[in-house]
């Protein structure tokens, strides 16, 4: 195979720190000029020391790609993002806060503002000018929510089920909420740089030790979970996707029992196109008692902070440190930050199906109701094919005595709901015409399926997901397909943010309107999704595939799996079964699909 070598700089000396390095030391404790450059009104972007600095405040810098495109120049924007561990819950104020805030500072092109939710469980603000940055963030950190560990070399948003949150039997959403209260950077330089009260921000007790030049790159940490059925027994529930984050913690059961949580190491979803990359689930490194997962947890962030490179940022995620060395040795590593040996882990253990969460749900913990609303793509807004749901979501909020929360698959959750409520919640759901696109009812693929912004707002996406996927899903729908419980999952850029490589199919920006096809995952999120890599190793199919044959070649590979299925097989396990190879014959038999595996495209980006 003429690949690329992957080859990280572990264990980084100083003098062949990257230049983000530096400028991490120098602006510790993450101010540097901050605090003037977001107040210099003279330019519209701020500088590159800045923005890297900016970053672990939540914030991005951003420019109008539509501008981009015609060739003017630069249409300076900013994108913030609040960190809610585990999706929540916002109460009223806080909801009409980020509404507020919303139809103030982040009016599109069209003139219409929108809440972003994201499978993170964040909430997003588009489309904001570099004089609201201040106001906004200021708001909201005195409202009790705010932008710290929104971005930046970190730990993220820590996730967590949003339905534990009146769980009888086990509460990860407080767990997550927990620790990523531990993980949060320092909270007196946000204080000073954004003129924040002080007697308005809560303050974390025990905290994780950052240090001047903090983590490699970004870590991201997920919490599965398990549920009582409806004869009392536990299933488990893994609608956070844990193990393509860089740490996933999961609940071990036995008698009935959470009995320990099993803690996955190296998982992570993004690539690089043209540096050696890979998207991987994370291993199992070891099981812990509950009384002792804040510690491990901590421990292993250290391992990477001490062991991750910090020459190449492309190879500086936790991946490729267990990729060189090996679980086994991350487990000795840890073991000695300890001071203690580590239990070992079940390599079979399942952290079961991703949950969406749709609909009606009996809160265990109280009685009262929560509703799952689908929000396509995570953007509540009004005037689009689906209704007015920002002004639904306004009015539910401040009409019913409900909480509001993010799931992990940017879908909204409206909690603590009484019984007798339920009859005038579901006639104000149908007063907005909520569950129709065009007046149709919402498909089970469009529920189950997904797509991170892309275009026109990320500086990273070559391409549309956000805009592109409720299209695909019309011309799929027309073709028949609109009740296939399966999944589609679309990104931009090869950075994965929606994770689609999870999905039954994984579409992943190549190019303005290109699109690469991933298979082998799942809709149940169970199986990690690859690349159409030829027999050789050498070549990748589908690279490139035009947007308007996407939909096409999709149609080929669902028809195949009608005519060839096993009885009851979904189409993942399909692929799953047959193998990639028998598909890309398959996809070079087809007149349909022939002409598009005439080539293939270097491998050299892929991993083995």
């Amino acid at each position: 195979m003429n690949r690329k070598p992957c080859t990280p700089n572990l264990h980084t000396s100083a003098e062949k720190f990257s230049k983000e390095e530096h400028n991490k030391i120098a602006a510790w404790p993450i101010t540097g000029n901050l605090t003037a450059d977001i107040r210099d009104l003279s330019r519209d972007d701020i500088a590159w020391e800045s923005e890297q600095v900016a970053k672990s405040h939540g914030i991005y810098l951003e420019f109008n790609r539509d501008k981009e495109a015609a060739g003017t120049s630069k249409e300076w924007i900013f994108m913030l993002r609040i960190s809610i561990p585990g999706g929540g819950p916002l109460t009223r104020e806080q909801y009409n806060i980020v509404d507020d805030l919303t139809e103030k500072y982040t009016k599109n092109p069209e003139g219409r503002a929108s809440i972003r939710l994201t499978n993170r469980q964040n909430i997003q603000f588009h489309w904001v000018r570099k004089s609201s940055v201040p106001v906004m963030i200021k708001a909201l950190a005195e409202s009790g929510l705010n932008t710290l560990n929104g971005c930046g070399d970190n730990t993220r948003n820590v996730m967590g089920c949003p339905i534990d949150h009146f769980s009888d039997c086990l509460n990860t959403n407080a767990l997550a909420r927990r620790c990523g209260s531990f993980f949060q950077l320092p909270v007196e330089p946000f204080i000073s740089v954004w003129q924040i009260d002080p007697n308005k921000i809560r303050k974390p007790g025990e905290s994780f030790a950052y240090g001047p030049n903090m983590l490699n790159r970004k870590f991201k940490i997920g919490f599965a979970t398990v549920h009582k059925d409806e004869h009392g027994h536990l299933v488990p529930d893994n609608c956070a996707e844990v193990l393509s984050d860089d740490m996933g913690v999961v609940p071990v059961v036995k008698n009935n029992q959470v009995v320990k949580f099993q803690i996955y190491v190296g998982g992570s979803q993004g690539e690089r196109n043209g540096k050696p990359s890979m998207a991987c689930f994370g291993q199992p490194l070891a099981q812990v008692d509950e009384a002792d997962l804040l510690e491990t947890i901590s421990a292993v962030v250290k391992v990477h902070q001490q062991w991750g490179d910090r020459e190449n940022r492309h190879w500086a995620r936790v991946k490729f440190v267990v990729k060189m060395k090996g679980i086994a040795w991350y487990r000795e590593q840890v073991e000695q930050v300890l001071g203690k040996k580590l239990e070992l882990p079940d390599p079979d253990l399942d952290p079961g199906p991703r949950h969406m969460h749709h609909g009606w749900i009996k809160q265990p913990s109280n009685g009262l109701w929560a509703y799952g609303m689908y929000i396509e793509n995570g953007r509540i807004i009004d005037g689009s094919p689906n209704g007015d749901l920002k002004s639904l979501c306004r009015h539910l909020m401040n009409t019913y005595p409900v909480k509001f929360m993010i799931t992990p698959n940017q879908d909204a959750l409206f909690i603590d709901l009484p019984e007798n409520m339920k009859s005038a919640f579901e006639a104000d759901l149908k007063k907005f015409e909520y569950g129709q696109r065009n007046g149709k009812p919402f498909s089970t693929l469009r529920l189950l399926s997904g797509a991170c912004v892309g275009r026109n707002t990320c500086r990273l996406t070559y391409t549309d997901s956000e805009k592109f996927e409720p299209e695909l899903i019309d011309q799929l729908e027309a073709m028949g397909w609109g009740d296939l419980k399966e999944s589609i999952g679309i990104t931009g850029c090869e950075r994965q943010c929606f994770r689609p490589a999870t999905k039954t199919f994984g579409l992943v920006g190549s190019g303005f309107n290109r699109y690469q096809l991933k298979l082998m995952g799942s809709e149940d999120a169970r199986h990690q999704g690859l690349p159409m890599l030829s027999s050789d190793g050498n070549g990748i199919y589908l690279r490139s595939i035009p947007r308007e044959r996407v939909a096409q070649v999709l149609d080929v590979l669902l028809k195949n799996w009608k005519a060839n299925a096993r009885s009851g097989e979904d189409v993942g396990y399909f692929h799953r079964r047959i193998g990639m190879e028998a598909i890309i014959s398959h996809l070079k038999e087809n007149p349909v699909t022939s002409d598009l595996m005439v080539k293939t495209f270097p491998a050299d980006c892929v991993v083995d």
